[in-house]
């Protein structure tokens, strides 16, 4: 604040702090969603099974979608950044509440009780659990370093962020859905290595999870084409026209891509839908075919400044549940992108997770903006603290 003085009198003008958006993370995340709308409509738009003669009906679901999205990214990005704190336990819950009613009233697709269908609209509590899992940790972690001396996390501390991951996580393996719990299993293990876990914590971690999913599988949770797609990993030539199929012919599809790509909405695998669920879990092999090596590699580029810029603001962030949260969101998102390009490219197992900001699907979507909200929000949260501690030159 500066004060003027006026012919006797003092007149306080106060400098405003107007929070700036990182237009950086903006473009990349608009960018994303621009290709992927296109890779969807191709993906669909010969599909007459699935859009039932109509060729933009998916094009047109998915814009919608991506306009609940942005409210949704909106309304995250105007909260106040202590009121996100405030409401994180009941997103929590509300996520728990979800998962619990997949298992009594869910519905089964692809071989995994994972969807809520509410009317006309099917929606997957394991996306939402993702984000609620992230800024539950972060809480935890936030509230045990900003109000105690202790600098360090503790066993305390990571039993409490087991227990905050643990109830969701065994909830999607009972669904099964194995998809969704590496890719949380992933976020967990980042956010407690950003969080300054001691080593011998996660590798405790490491091993204890290792040992209940050998468990898991010897009790028979996983489903026998879970596991088949496992073994077609690693030879796909096991199973060609089982487990193995989608894993040949996504290679085929990106390979016939070549430098160029076969072009937008011609690609011969695309339009003879030869690659199952190809505008949700198998989107990448349309930026494969149709765009082709340049084209992909732009697409895993803006990816690429999309995490750097989450990375960029987790280590810019205020508080520790900014930095977190930011951090382990960035986790989230390399992990799921790493998983879903890998299995198109055969080299990660078949899990049906979706690549995000990209494939068609509404809860996927939903949670993706609001996780760039967040961001979002950390970001300009940090801009205008950084702006009222920095001295003015005179």
């Amino acid at each position: 604040m500066t004060v003027l003085p006026i012919r006797g009198l003092s007149i306080a003008r106060s400098r405003v702090t107007v929070p700036r958006l990182d237009w950086v993370l903006f473009g990349a995340a608009g960018l994303i969603l621009g290709i992927g709308t296109l890779l969807v409509w191709s993906a669909t738009s010969s599909n007459e099974i699935l859009t039932h003669g109509d060729s933009t009906a998916y094009l047109h679901k998915h814009l919608v979608n991506i306009m609940i999205g942005l409210v949704l990214a909106a309304a995250v990005m105007a909260t106040d950044h202590r009121w996100v704190r405030i409401v994180t336990p009941l997103v929590y819950v509300g996520s728990v509440i979800g998962l619990l009613l997949v298992l009594v009233m869910g519905t089964t697709i692809n071989g995994s009780r994972s969807w809520l269908m509410l009317g006309g609209l099917s929606i997957q509590p394991a996306e939402f659990a993702k984000l609620a899992v992230v800024i539950g940790m972060a809480m935890i972690i936030a509230e045990r370093v900003e109000n105690s001396r202790q600098r360090r996390v503790g066993a305390v501390d990571v039993a409490l962020m087991g227990v905050i991951a643990g109830i969701p996580a065994l909830l999607i393996i009972l669904q099964p859905d194995l998809g969704t719990m590496l890719v949380l299993t992933a976020t967990v293990f980042g956010v407690l290595a950003v969080a300054g876990v001691p080593r011998r914590w996660l590798v405790s971690l490491f091993v204890v999870g290792s040992a209940v999913a050998t468990m898991a599988i010897m009790a028979g949770v996983l489903k026998q084409y879970q596991i088949n797609r496992f073994m077609a990993f690693t030879d796909p030539a096991l199973d060609p026209r089982g487990a193995g199929y989608n894993t040949t012919q996504a290679r085929i599809a990106i390979g016939n891509g070549g430098l160029f790509g076969q072009g937008l909405f011609d690609g011969s695998q695309t339009r003879s839908r030869f690659v199952p669920e190809q505008h949700t879990d198998f989107i990448f092999t349309v930026a494969g075919e149709e765009l082709g090596l340049i084209g992909a590699g732009v697409l895993i580029l803006l990816f690429a400044v999309l995490l750097w810029r989450a990375l960029h603001i987790s280590m810019h962030a205020d508080d520790m549940f900014g930095r977190v949260a930011a951090a382990g969101i960035a986790c989230w998102f390399a992990f799921q992108t790493f998983q879903n390009i890998g299995m198109c490219l055969g080299i990660m197992p078949v899990t049906g997770v979706p690549l995000p900001l990209v494939s068609y699907g509404g809860s996927s979507m939903f949670a993706s903006m609001m996780a760039v909200g967040l961001l979002q929000n950390i970001a300009m949260r940090g801009s205008m603290v950084s702006r009222a501690v920095r001295p003015r030159s005179r």
